[in-house]
């Protein structure tokens, strides 16, 4: 997604098993690669990540 992705969209490379197509490739983009996930952020499952990944995107949209 050379323009960025948008808040809300899924990645283009995001499989319908919900893993990353690029994991472990050069292709990766730094951003993705440099991502720690951590329990606060993954939470106990996808539903609290989602929210969690929510709220930043909210805490950070353009005004």
């Amino acid at each position: 997604m050379p323009e960025g992705k948008p808040a809300g969209v899924p990645c283009v490379q995001l499989a319908p098993d919900l893993s990353c197509r690029l994991f472990g490739l050069a292709e990766r983009p730094a951003v993705c690669a440099s991502l720690a996930p951590s329990l606060e952020m993954c939470g106990a499952d996808r539903d609290q990540a989602l929210r969690y990944l929510g709220e930043l995107e909210r805490l950070t949209a353009p005004e």
